[in-house]
């Protein structure tokens, strides 16, 4: 079987565009943006900062550069998983150039979910202005009460009552609910009892934001960061009402659809944060050579050759990985993907955190402040290490499957 990792040349002058775009015209705003999150109300836009946001988005869809993530899709640019990947990792550089193409998660998952197992109504209502960048949306699974990396424990309770399903209990980790643009979510559920197969018990639903009963109660701090006005809410549902139709594909499905919408999500997180890690390789390198100590440069000191040799080996032996997890995808068979879908997602966070915290080094004091995007960088980058899954459940996932290979007993 040929594996390529080749992008076609009309779609590798299609990325040249997007590099463009992202260094000349969004590199430059980043600054700016970021410092108007703490004017006024850090969960409410302010007009500079929608303008910024807006504006770059209207250039990226007015230029055609808008939906990449719509792999194998009619209404996207028809990418495969792979080509996709060098996007990915562009978008990956700067915090804004996900949403400013429109690939932002959890958005992306949530359109996927909606192409995919929503009915008409819901795509004309919800899909449709996603895809055009006019709405966000959350994604609400785990929950604080369990043990959410075993999805088999979700037990936020999903009661049917005549025309509606009721929903009590709480989420958190519900990335993007804090965004006063987040008008729907999509809800993991149980609807079925102990009596059913466990696989079988929870199901998914689609709940509008401000529906009646639905309480933010805080945002979760990451290492004291409240990433606002994105935001990780806490929620609280109480007697909240929601109509039966909204229940996608039926009771009882929810696992079926996790796993078409996790699976790309994973992959697409991997690919950006090796974007993060090359923005911070080429900030450690550009330091390392501006920067004099002891009478020499930076890059003359101490082990720094070393240090940035590992990392650039790292990030080319990450993103090979990457790249054979999107090629798997792509073959169209989602359970010989799943073990290389979980590698990624081991290696390519723990890839980025070293090379973003060797960057750190590198920028001494100022590598932890406010002054350089790589303290931000990591506290997102370490967070992926628990989004989607944490390691210890993906590598238990890649030792399950390399096991299988030497016995026909149940692991």
């Amino acid at each position: 079987m040929n594996m390529s990792f080749v992008l076609r040349e009309e779609n590798r002058a299609l990325l040249e565009r997007v590099r463009d775009m992202i260094r000349n015209e969004i590199m430059p705003l980043e600054e700016e943006y970021q410092a108007e999150i703490n004017k006024g109300d850090r969960w409410q836009y302010t007009d500079r900062q929608a303008e910024i946001l807006e504006g770059l988005k209207a250039k990226a869809k007015a230029a055609g550069l808008w939906n990449f993530w719509l792999t194998d899709s009619d209404k996207g640019f028809g990418l495969t998983t792979v080509e996709y990947a060098y996007f990915a990792e562009e978008m990956g550089k700067t915090p804004l150039g996900a949403e400013v193409f429109n690939c932002s998660a959890p958005d992306t998952g949530n359109m996927e979910v909606f192409e995919r197992y929503g009915t008409e109504t819901m795509k004309e209502q919800w899909f449709k202005p996603l895809l055009e960048g006019e709405i966000r949306s959350a994604y609400l699974m785990t929950e604080p009460d369990v043990a959410s990396s075993d999805a088999t424990n979700i037990s936020m309770s999903c009661v049917r009552d005549g025309d509606d399903y009721v929903l009590n209990g709480e989420k958190w980790w519900s990335s993007g609910a804090g965004d006063p643009r987040c008008k729907v979510y999509i809800v993991m559920v149980k609807t079925g009892g102990d009596d059913l197969p466990k696989h079988k018990r929870q199901s998914m639903i689609v709940v509008p934001a401000d529906t009646p009963g639905i309480e933010i109660l805080r945002p979760m701090e990451v290492y004291g960061h409240d990433d606002a006005p994105h935001g990780h809410m806490h929620i609280r549902f109480t007697d909240v009402r929601v109509p039966a139709e909204n229940i996608l594909l039926g009771e009882g499905r929810g696992f079926e659809i996790a796993q078409g919408r996790l699976g790309p999500g994973r992959i697409h997180h991997c690919m950006r944060a090796i974007g993060q890690a090359e923005m911070a390789l080429e900030q450690m390198c550009k330091r390392a050579l501006q920067r004099e100590a002891f009478g020499k440069k930076l890059a003359q000191l101490g082990a720094n050759f070393d240090i940035i040799a590992e990392c650039r080996m790292e990030i080319e032996m990450a993103r090979l990985l990457c790249l054979k997890a999107a090629w798997y995808m792509d073959q169209g068979d989602a359970r010989a993907a799943a073990p290389w879908i979980s590698q990624i997602k081991v290696v390519a966070p723990r890839v980025a955190l070293k090379v973003i915290d060797e960057a750190v080094q590198m920028f001494g004091g100022q590598g932890v402040s406010q002054d350089t995007p790589l303290a931000t960088a990591w506290t997102h980058v370490r967070t992926l290490r628990l989004a989607d899954g944490p390691d210890a459940v993906h590598r238990r996932q890649v030792a399950r499957a390399e096991l299988k290979k030497h016995t026909q007993e149940k692991i």
